[in-house]
């Protein structure tokens, strides 16, 4: 995840309201798609890339969320494959891993924060 320190760029989502509870949207920022969840039943929102690394294919934004123990994850809907919210290691023991972003809600406003 990118260190809160060395974020440039706060870019503004939508409004909370825009996102479904427990599940995921997705948002175009430059040549990313970002998957933003809104896991509800935790109180917590979460910001990752929204491509699956194991087939490159855009549905992050569609998974199935859960824990592992406290470890908030995701799990791509196509191929199972379960990462962490926090910091995107992969739960599977495989060696793919996704970026994550850090969030911030502002009264309404769902923001993700970038380098650039």
């Amino acid at each position: 995840m990118i260190a809160l320190t060395y974020v440039k760029t706060w870019f503004k989502a939508r409004k909370t309201s825009g996102f479904p509870s427990n599940r995921g949207g997705c948002l175009k920022y430059k040549d990313k798609q970002i998957a933003i969840i809104n896991f509800e039943c935790k109180k917590e929102w979460y910001a990752c890339q929204n491509a699956c690394p194991n087939k490159m294919k855009m549905a992050l934004s569609r998974g199935m969320l859960s824990s592992m123990g406290d470890i908030p994850k995701i799990a791509c809907p196509l191929h199972k494959k379960t990462f962490s919210l926090v910091d995107g290691t992969n739960l599977n023991g495989d060696d793919l891993k996704i970026a994550t972003y850090p969030e911030k809600i502002i009264g309404n406003e769902v923001f993700v924060g970038f380098l650039d």
